[in-house]
């Protein structure tokens, strides 16, 4: 479980090698969760009803390894799919890959996609090195990994496959000593709208995914689309409330599930405001979607408008939705804040401000924090690959 502070600090680390690909057909709607490293031909079903599989059909190369994994360290994540992993000591560029040529009539052409790559050490090697190396999706640079001796690392990017047939993660050495390895990977399927505002062209990057008051994690199968939504309880001068809706509809553009409606956090004391913050060394511009529910029935009394600030100024501008604010009870309210830039150390600000004329403060239910990659291009290096069908 996160603690939610005042002001929130996440830090955003962000060659062409001949490679092999594995390409093993699959439904065109993917939930596909792969075990990287796990041989065994029998899947396993995790807490979350999620079932993993072995990564032999998807990837030709590299070393199967097993690491012990303590309980308080998996947190999100099943131990047992923790506790292996796929190392590549050799080639410089080392690939997964999934054919999803097998399209049903109805699926559109730029199918829209949630790819996630987990990491965890835990010194499988005895080396007492965690590497560094390079993670790219379909020909495209997607991050660098930074891996640690005890945590779990995940990294998710949305992205649209247009024409193309094949998802294709890779992992590259940067330095030599520097082996790379994966942990899972999974990939999700996703709404064609979804996280769609800049277009199909330019990939989404996610660096955090709040929900605020939750005491839990929430991913599948409160989220249909897998999404993991990390618990931020408050503290402070911020308490927890929670709704008492009897159904909340989240039909907004990016769907985010009823269950990160249902808690929010609030000032404990009127007036007040919520402030969000954060930043990191390589960002310096980043996007946000922010979701509102209303958690009470307010009587003729009550009133809950508040206004978004900026780094300190009104964001009309930059905002989809007008100052000032007012969830709506019973269904959800998405915001989306465009290109906030950071200041020259890196930070930026977002602040909800109660208004004159409002009896009750403030209320945020979750956050999406993204920014947008490089325009996509395709990928030209497929003939690298060992094909199977």
């Amino acid at each position: 479980m996160n603690t939610l502070p005042l002001s929130l600090l996440l830090l955003l680390a962000f060659v062409h090698f001949s490679c092999f690909l594995v390409l093993v057909p699959v439904s065109a709607k993917v939930f596909l969760s792969i075990d990287c490293g796990s041989s065994s031909l029998k899947s396993l079903t995790d807490d979350n009803s999620i079932e993993w599989v072995g990564d032999d059909p998807y990837v030709q190369t590299g070393e199967a390894h097993t690491v012990n994994v303590a309980p308080n360290v998996a947190g999100t994540w099943d131990s047992r799919v923790m506790s292996t992993l796929r190392a590549f000591p050799t080639r410089k560029r080392n690939c997964y890959s999934i054919d999803i040529s097998s399209k049903d009539k109805d699926t559109t052409t730029a199918e829209r996609v949630l790819v996630r790559a987990s990491f965890y050490y835990g010194n499988y090697d005895d080396k007492s090195n965690p590497p560094t190396f390079d993670l790219q999706f379909n020909g495209n640079h997607w991050t660098e990994i930074q891996t640690s001796m005890g945590d779990i690392t995940h990294k998710e990017v949305v992205y649209s496959l247009n024409n193309g047939n094949n998802i294709n993660v890779c992992l590259a050495q940067l330095y030599s000593g520097d082996i790379p390895f994966i942990s899972a990977l999974e990939i999700r399927s996703l709404d064609s709208g979804a996280y769609s505002n800049f277009g199909s062209d330019y990939p989404v990057h996610f660096i955090a995914r709040d929900a605020f008051g939750a005491t839990k994690a929430i991913r599948y199968p409160e989220d249909s689309f897998d999404r993991i939504w990390d618990s931020a309880v408050s503290r402070g001068a911020l308490i927890t409330v929670r709704g008492n809706s009897p159904s909340i509809k989240a039909n907004v553009q990016d769907k985010p599930p009823e269950a990160v409606l249902r808690t929010a956090i609030t000032p404990s004391i009127s007036p007040g405001y919520i402030r969000y913050s954060g930043g990191g060394s390589s960002v310096s511009q980043s996007h946000f979607n922010v979701y509102f529910s209303e958690v009470i029935k307010l009587d003729s009394t009550q009133r809950r408008p508040f206004d978004i600030t900026v780094n300190d100024t009104l964001g009309n501008s930059i905002i989809s939705h007008e100052n000032p604010v007012i969830p709506p009870y019973g269904s959800a309210l998405e915001v989306n804040i465009f290109n906030v830039s950071h200041f020259f150390n890196s930070s930026f600000s977002i602040e909800f401000k109660q208004t004159t004329d409002s009896t009750l403060p403030p209320l945020l239910n979750a956050i999406e924090w993204y920014i947008i990659g490089e325009k996509l291009v395709r990928e030209t290096n497929s003939n690298d690959g060992i094909f199977l069908s």
